[in-house]
């Protein structure tokens, strides 16, 4: 009988999947109506498939450093130059070559600049004539293993036509040679040069490299991250790794006053608050006004902001001393903030972070871990010994002011959904496992564990579940009462110690800025920071993420490489590559140079080290490139198509399907659309 019942409920099953077939195939039948059409998208996907693997860019660590960004953005990473290396060597000289890669990189400045120290009229039009030969030639060989489809999306559709023409010009027809050197000259003598080789760069910078991995943190130190997620938004395709620092914005915009609290802390410290007011319009008056009323003594000493050497001498003393001011009242209403949530969440394990129960204000001192140190600033009119972590009147009206700010900010909601859309907690991408902080390990070399609503997660099962908090606590910003478990954790992501974002097992905020004994000051990184050289442990997280160790690597930001040490971004055996960008300022002198990007294309990985980057206008004038030294990672024994990758996965897939829908048509099963051209 048992049987007999199995057997019905496997008929039941087949029929059921022989409907939805048939549905998905008369679905497709819509965009493929005749066996005529179906063949020509076979054909097509299998010549796509053949081609070669896209170059893929991943970099990290951006913290805001727009300028520098732009920069690696433009120039591929140093692979335009490798392409020009590649064409011209031997025929243009090595200045030459130079002042080709800064036209693509800056054209409309870089031609100005060339055309403005040109006496003649007739010189003008010979470099324009050059130029636009050259780019050109270069343009095409860059497109050449794309398809004249994708190439066609990243034309600018003002000079579609003419770039089209120029790009895939018939060699062989050597009567069309007028025809095209026409076009050049009807351009130079209608003054839209500049526009159609600015057009020609356009391209170049976008298709040298396919695809952009952002293997986290995009905000923070730096002034401008709005205008770097501007520039992804601009088209690029690309995928981003959320960092600590993006979450820490990203649960502010939901509606976490702890998250904010931090926000506005860092662009304080970072003397960065014009992202806050004047990129994202939020008003900082209310906590202006009240740090100028409630903390009226000048004794701020802890908190006052970084700056720049070449930056002290334009900002008025009085700026600096409101931002000190506002910088300690926001810290104090922090350290109030995260105390209730440490309270509300005994399973997170934070009781040694309450660290306004541990000060003696009368004295002036604090107590942790049994030892007594005296505050470099006793200073603290807002806090009730009695009970430190209840917020005045006045500091509840000033948060909600400024998270009614943040909520209502259009321009931050504009980019955080775009970092939900784009964004994940980890991505899987051709055999290559990217994340920004790390798989928090137990002192055992076991995988920790968190319990989320009583229930217990680890290793690719916890980054999953801190992706489904994240993506419903933004998508419930508007029901804060409800909204309150999940952004504590996404809060708790900022600093807790089984966060992969965070790896460490405290934050010392309140050490750093009120202790003078550095020793209290060190946060203890997670053990996976000690172990990711041993190959056994990337095997063993590749495994845990569905992946195999053997093809694949583990790609990973948040923690800037110190090569001045020796340290090595290559680790376990060249498994686990550490491409922290190093794009901050504020981490260059430490590490010695300006961090690590990755390209991998068709031929294999490589890793690209950076100088730091001057400045744009260094760029323009004297041609100076970021200084990039290659190393290769993994050679491909055989250069790599895209049949191979997992878009070739999809592709060979929808071939299938298109086969089926053919054998379909053959067989009568579906009657094909011969009037659909009509």
């Amino acid at each position: 009988m048992r049987g007999s019942v199995l057997s019905e409920t496997k008929k039941v099953r087949v029929c059921l999947l022989m409907i939805t077939k048939d549905k998905y195939l008369r679905l497709l039948a819509k965009e493929y109506p005749t066996a005529a059409k179906t063949v020509t998208e076979i054909i097509n996907l299998e010549a796509i498939m053949n081609l070669p693997k896209a170059t893929e860019h991943f970099i990290s660590d951006l913290h805001g450093e727009y300028d520098a960004v732009q920069h690696v953005l433009r120039n591929g990473s140093g692979n335009v130059k490798e392409k020009i290396r590649e064409i011209f060597q031997g025929r243009l000289s090595t200045r030459e070559m130079n002042q080709l890669a800064t036209i693509v990189y800056y054209p409309e400045e870089k031609i100005d600049m060339i055309v403005n120290s040109l006496d003649s009229e007739e010189e003008i039009n010979e470099f324009y004539s050059l130029t636009l030969l050259r780019i050109t030639e270069l343009c095409a060989f860059t497109v050449s293993k794309y398809t004249r489809s994708k190439v066609r999306k990243a034309i600018p559709a003002d000079y579609a036509y003419i770039i089209e023409e120029l790009l895939f010009k018939d060699t062989i027809m050597t009567n069309k040679e007028d025809y095209y050197e026409k076009i050049i000259k009807t351009v130079i003598s209608l003054d839209r040069a500049t526009e159609l080789i600015a057009a020609i760069s356009h391209v170049i910078q976008r298709l040298v490299v396919d695809h952009i991995h952002v293997v986290g943190d995009i905000y923070d130190r730096g002034p401008f991250p709005d205008k770097i997620i501007d520039t992804f938004m601009d088209g690029h395709e690309l995928d981003i790794q959320w960092g600590n620092h993006d979450v820490l914005w990203m649960g502010a915009a939901s509606g976490s006053a702890a998250c904010m609290a931090n926000v506005i802390r860092i662009c304080a410290r970072y003397d960065n608050l014009e992202i806050i007011e004047d990129a994202y319009g939020i008003s900082l008056r209310p906590l202006i006004t009240f740090a100028e009323m409630v903390y009226k003594e000048d004794r701020y000493e802890p908190f006052m902001p970084k700056i720049n050497a070449e930056d002290e001498s334009k900002i008025f003393p009085e700026e600096i001393r409101q931002i000190a001011k506002m910088n300690q009242a926001i810290s104090i209403i922090q350290f109030k903030l995260e105390g209730e949530i440490i309270k509300r969440h005994p399973e997170f394990d934070m009781a040694d972070r309450m660290v306004l129960d541990f000060t003696d204000y009368e004295k002036g001192t604090v107590t942790l871990d049994g030892k007594e140190y005296p505050l470099l600033c006793d200073y603290f009119p807002t806090v009730d010994p009695a009970d430190p972590y209840r917020l005045t009147e006045e500091e509840i009206l000033v948060v909600d002011k400024l998270l009614t700010g943040f909520l209502n900010s259009e321009k931050l909601q504009k980019h955080v959904q775009f970092l939900f859309s784009k964004g994940s907690m980890y991505l899987s991408y051709n055999d290559n496992l990217l994340f920004h902080g790390c798989v928090p390990l137990n002192p055992d070399g076991s995988f920790m564990e968190m319990s989320i609503n009583n229930v217990k997660y680890r290793g690719k099962a916890l980054l999953d579940k801190y992706e489904e908090v994240l993506r419903k606590g933004y998508l419930n910003r508007e029901y804060p009462k409800q909204n309150v478990r999940a952004l504590d954790l996404i809060w708790y992501l900022w600093e807790g110690k089984t966060s992969s974002l965070f790896g460490k097992d405290k934050m010392t905020t309140f050490e750093r800025l009120y202790i003078a004994d550095k020793e209290t000051h060190v946060e203890k990184k997670n053990l996976y920071y000690e172990l990711r050289d041993n190959p056994e442990l990337s095997h063993k997280i590749l495994k845990e993420f569905g992946l195999d160790p053997n093809k694949g690597h583990i790609i990973n930001g948040h923690t800037p490489v110190k090569e001045k040490i020796g340290e090595n971004p290559l680790k376990a055996d060249g498994k686990l590559i550490v491409i922290d960008g190093g794009f901050s300022k504020a981490y260059q002198n430490t590490t010695g140079l300006a961090g690590y990007t990755l390209l991998y294309n068709s031929f294999g990985m490589q890793l690209v080290s950076h100088q730091p980057f001057t400045s744009r206008q260094d760029a323009i004038e004297n041609e100076k490139d970021i200084v990039s030294t290659r190393r290769i990672v993994d050679k491909e024994l055989e250069r790599k198509t895209v049949r191979q990758t997992d878009v070739g996965k999809k592709l060979t897939q929808q071939v299938i399907d298109l086969q089926q829908l053919l054998r379909a048509y053959k067989s009568g099963e579906i009657v094909e659309d011969l009037l659909s051209d009509k």
